[in-house]
Parts: C-alpha cells; sequence; structure tokens
C-alpha cells in the first residue's frame, strides 16, 4: 500500500504539472481558445513537467539521504539538491524568480533560515512539499518543521510558510484516507495561528465549493500565483472530483494563472488519497523520465518504512 501511494504522489503532481505546463499564463478563455470549449483534455506528447517537479524530486531525493535526522542536516541535503537543479541544464522551464533568488542566496553562504525572499509569498513553497507529507505522515509535527524550513529557504513570508506547511499537510491526510469534507477543519487546525491570509484563504473554499459553475468558483479562488491562492484552488479541484484523479487534475490545468502549479498541488493529493491506480496508465507511461519517477517511489516508500 505504502508504494502504491509513493508512486500515486510521484505520478500524480508531476502529470498534473505536465499537464498544466501549456497552460500556465494564459487565462481560461485562452485555453478555450486553444484547446477547444472544454479546455486541455489530454497530456502532451512530449509531456514535460516544470521547476515545480523538479523541485519535489529534488526535496524527496534529499529526504532519502537524510529524512531520518535532525532538521539542520535535512535543509543541508535540501540546499545541496536545491543547487544541483539551480545548475540543471533541464531548469529552463520559467522557475520562480523568489525561488532561484533564495537558492543562489544559499549557495553563496547565507544560513537556509535567512536565504528566502523575505515578503514573498508565491506559491513556489507550496509546489514542492508532497514528498515532506508522504514522508512524515506519521509525525505531524516534524512534517511541519520540515515544510516550514523547506519554504523558508526561499519564501519568507508568513503566508507561504503557511501554505508549504499546508500542502505537505493536505497530503499526509489524504494518505490517512480523511474524508473529504474533513479536509479544511483539519487543515485550517493544523495551520492555525500562521497566517490570516491563509485561513481565509482556505474558508473560501468552503463557500464555493457547492456552486454549480465552477468557473465562478475559479475567479472567486484567485489565479494561484501566491500561496494560498494556489492551494485552496488545489484543494477545491480535488474536493470537487475526490474519486477521479484524471478530473481533478484537468480542473486544474484549466485555470486562470498558474495551471501547473495548481494541478501538481492537486495531483499529489488527489495521488495520495486514490494511490497509483487512478493515475491513466498511457499518462504514466507518457511523463518524461517515468523510470525514474518509479524508482523514486519505490525508494520513498522503503525509507518510510525504516523511519
Amino acid at each position: 500500500m505504502d508504494l502504491e501511494k509513493a508512486k500515486g504522489i510521484i505520478f500524480g503532481l508531476a502529470i498534473g504539472d505536465a499537464l498544466g505546463y501549456p497552460t500556465e499564463f494564459m487565462t481560461l478563455s485562452q485555453i478555450k481558445q486553444q484547446y477547444g470549449e472544454a479546455g486541455i483534455q489530454d497530456l502532451p506528447d512530449p509531456a514535460l513537467f516544470t521547476d515545480d517537479s523538479q523541485m519535489s524530486i529534488a526535496i524527496a531525493e534529499a529526504l532519502l539521504r537524510v529524512g531520518d535526522q535532525d532538521l539542520d542536516s535535512i535543509m543541508e541535503a535540501i540546499k545541496a539538491e536545491f543547487i544541483k537543479w539551480r545548475h540543471s541544464p533541464e531548469n529552463n522551464r520559467a522557475p520562480g524568480r523568489a525561488c532561484l533568488t533564495g537558492v543562489r542566496n544559499m549557495e553563496r553562504g547565507m544560513h537556509w533560515s535567512e536565504s528566502g525572499v523575505a515578503d514573498s509569498k508565491g506559491c513556489g513553497s507550496a509546489m514542492r512539499v508532497a514528498p515532506i507529507g508522504y514522508l512524515y505522515q506519521h509525525d505531524p509535527e516534524k512534517l511541519k518543521q520540515v515544510a516550514r524550513a523547506s519554504g523558508i529557504c526561499t519564501h519568507g513570508h508568513r503566508t507561504a510558510i503557511a501554505a508549504s506547511i499546508g500542502a505537505a499537510y493536505l497530503v499526509k491526510l489524504a494518505l490517512a484516507g480523511v474524508e473529504p469534507q474533513d479536509l479544511i477543519p483539519k487543515l485550517l487546525s493544523f495551520t492555525k495561528g500562521i497566517s490570516g491570509e491563509f485561513d481565509t484563504a482556505i474558508s473560501k473554499v468552503s463557500d464555493c465549493l457547492g456552486w454549480p459553475n465552477e468557473e465562478d468558483a475559479l475567479n472567486h479562488l484567485g489565479k494561484g500565483w501566491i500561496g494560498e491562492e494556489a492551494v485552496a484552488l488545489a484543494l477545491y479541484c480535488f474536493l470537487r472530483y475526490p474519486d477521479n484523479y484524471k478530473a481533478t487534475v484537468l480542473r486544474g490545468a484549466n485555470t486562470n494563472g498558474d495551471s501547473d502549479s495548481v494541478a501538481c498541488i492537486a495531483g499529489g493529493i488527489s495521488g495520495a488519497y486514490l494511490g497509483i491506480e487512478a493515475i491513466p496508465n498511457g499518462w504514466i507511461k507518457r511523463i518524461e523520465k517515468s523510470e525514474h519517477l518509479n524508482d523514486l517511489a519505490a525508494r520513498l516508500a522503503d525509507k518510510k518504512a525504516s523511519l
């Protein structure tokens, strides 16, 4: 079961990311003009993912090395993987400015607790934390500690911190099989006191979840460029289709603004809840680096078993 869920998370986030990659920076009306009234409905070929998945993989690799150690050791490993990512020739897929700045600061010698852009609450801190939610699913306090630290090294705003913790905790809740209707209160209880902006954004999901017009709900929740909106939109997509991975990520990819990050976060949550069997096999085969993602998930499952 652990392996199936680990695969669900890793493939789930990467495929969601790749679905949203072509529609990032587009309004929903522009998406419809290009792909038809239903929007994008199939994984591109080639199916390339973005910095969202690349940084998620970086965190996963760091946790595989030192995830059972102290916070400073974990952050040193994350720092090393982020620096490797920064210099990768494949880091050419519209990486976020705050992510690049924070990693550059760490590479120059600044401590990870001070390297982040102080006023940035972009979604870069939240898009990459699914492996943290997986590995520490049975240790919520360590989950919170690592998710916070992994976020502040690039994004220093309190709302970005709440978003990174919240996104990781949603993966933990999905793995635990928490009923969809219980996710919002449990999430808000876990992130209480960190950011009023984050609390407000998540509460708005409850307001619009039952609206018949999904596009009205998406407009109500925002565009996803900032952390609280990205997590709220991803949660909305999952809660609209909790038993359907494909519908969840397609909804995420067909949004205004930061579609790849929304679909990436939503795909990780859905994959955690439903497992790898819910993801279309053709998409699993088509996503880039499929064999590496499969191996990464297997190593994560082994690591978790050893904790």
